[in-house]
């Protein structure tokens, strides 16, 4: 089973992409701050990562530039309401593929997850 760390700080939306990972057959945890899921990076084993970028304590980018400075290469997916141009230009610097908007129906974030472990 694959592992997925949701950093998600809108509880109600972390909630409702946990579940529905479950019922899919993944195994999540949530982290609703970056230095939370830094921490989480360091003591656990994911497979990927989504991330919302406007993070409280740590932004979604410091986490990336943290992860690079230790070298993680766990694959992550960027959930933002942010101009997708504007993110897919600097996620570059962090080898970012994956990206989705929000507001995003579940079914189209599963097809993306799916499409990141074939």
């Amino acid at each position: 089973m694959s592992r997925i760390l949701i950093v998600e700080d809108e509880p109600r939306l972390a909630q409702f992409i946990e579940k529905g990972l479950n019922k899919q057959g993944f195994i999540t945890l949530v982290a609703t701050n970056g230095k939370d899921a830094l921490s989480l990076t360091q003591t656990e084993q994911f497979d990927l990562i989504l991330l919302d970028l406007g993070l409280p304590i740590m932004d979604g980018w410091t986490f990336l530039q943290h992860l690079k400075n230790e070298g993680n290469q766990i694959p992550v997916m960027i959930m933002t309401a942010l101009d997708q141009r504007e993110v897919k230009n600097k996620g570059e610097s962090y080898n970012i593929k994956k990206y989705i908007s929000k507001p995003f129906r579940f079914q189209d974030l599963v097809e993306n997850i799916n499409m990141s472990f074939s």
